[in-house]
């Protein structure tokens, strides 16, 4: 357990970021949860005190016996400086609802298991006992499905999971009973809303049992150009069938981004390389800049690495971008709370020393450029 006071491993619950699968330009993530719940204890919003705390410590002693988790830290909530609580958040390790209020019960027996070394977590009481999850790089739903249903096994051989005959899994939401899984796919689609297709392609979507969310998921906003596409039904269906058709629609979805950056080179290739390097010029030499700024600015550098018009920048320190400039992550490096002022400036800092450790061809280093790259 990291205790209070103690900072998070720097690279913890990161590796998602590395562009490492398929289509990492397009696809930022891969993500799976299966959501349980242990008999005996009330779950949801009826579980009391001694229900949470009784589950921890249950779920604290299968971790330990489990394979795949091994070597792992149990993380407790209450026991963490608000700051580093919020780390997981941006890590998306961690939702809101778990984090709770800044004091009192509701952060009782809520808990986040950290693997050392697999893309592997678990969310402990949060509207369900255990949330068990996966984040990978890239398009690797497959992947990620057998390593999320491995651990779902392991748990299910030391814990009395609830679960219903005909029903399914048990679980505090009814829009998640049966398979207990929300499978999503992190997708970077400016073409399509440049073109003025995403709606179509959204309405189609929400026609064949897929929904979508911002960056944080239920609940965030869509900026930046990403969204969250994920399976909207749970029950009357294999876990094997959801992920295979959310694949399909992904690749199709991935189909039609790619005909529209087409588009954009065809029909606007002037207005499209201006906005790529307008873009990439203000993030490389801008002096403060808000994280939604950021987001969108960052939307056309990526367009710009996809399509190729920024020689020498890689798609991974983008994503290092968009979680280390996020307002815990700032004031965990500065060692202070940070106004949003503040927060803007030392964004706008880390930003310029990431691109100008890339160097992209065909630029110029700017004055007060001269330091090394952050660190992590």
């Amino acid at each position: 357990m990291i205790s209070d006071g103690s900072p998070l491993p720097s690279a913890s619950g990161l590796a998602w970021l590395d562009a490492s699968g398929e289509r990492p330009d397009i696809v930022l993530s891969t993500r799976l949860r299966l959501a349980r719940n242990v008999q005996g204890h009330a779950f949801g919003g009826r579980a009391r005190v001694n229900d949470r705390a009784a589950v921890l410590e249950k779920v604290r002693d299968a971790a330990g016996r489990a394979p795949l988790l091994q070597g792992v830290s149990v993380v407790e909530i209450s026991a963490l400086p608000r700051r580093q609580a919020r780390l997981l958040m941006e890590r998306r390790l961690a939702s809101r609802e778990l984090l709770g209020s800044s004091d009192g019960d509701s952060r009782t027996g809520a808990a986040v298991v950290l693997s050392p070394d697999r893309p592997l977590s678990v969310m402990v009481n949060e509207e369900d006992h255990l949330r068990l999850q996966t984040i990978y790089s890239g398009l690797n739903l497959r992947e990620a499905w057998n390593l999320v249903d491995s651990l779902d096994e392991e748990m299910g051989r030391e814990l009395p999971l609830a679960y219903h005959p005909e029903f399914g899994f048990l679980t505090s939401c009814p829009t998640n009973v049966g398979t207990g899984l929300r499978a999503s796919v992190l997708l970077h689609l400016p073409a399509l809303v440049l073109t003025k297709e995403i709606g179509k392609v959204l309405q189609g979507l929400s026609q064949v049992g897929l929904t979508f969310r911002g960056l944080h998921g239920e609940g965030s906003e869509v900026v930046g150009n990403f969204f969250q596409l994920s399976n909207q039904t749970t029950l009357g269906r294999t876990e094997e069938d959801l992920v295979d058709h959310l694949e399909r629609m992904v690749r199709q979805v991935i189909h039609y981004e790619l005909q529209a950056r087409e588009v954009l080179l065809r029909d606007a290739a002037a207005e499209t390389e201006d906005k790529i390097w307008r873009a990439y010029g203000l993030l490389r030499y801008a002096r403060s800049v808000s994280f939604d700024e950021l987001m969108n600015l960052l939307s056309g550098v990526r367009l710009g690495v996809g399509l190729k018009l920024l020689p020498g920048l890689r798609v991974y320190p983008l994503n290092k971008i968009m979680v280390f400039t996020q307002p815990a992550h700032l004031e965990e490096v500065a060692g202070r709370g940070l106004s949003t002022a503040e927060a803007d400036v030392h964004r706008a800092t880390y930003v310029r020393r990431i691109l100008a450790n890339e160097g992209v061809v065909g630029t110029e280093s700017g004055p007060g450029d001269s330091s090394p790259a952050a660190d992590d």
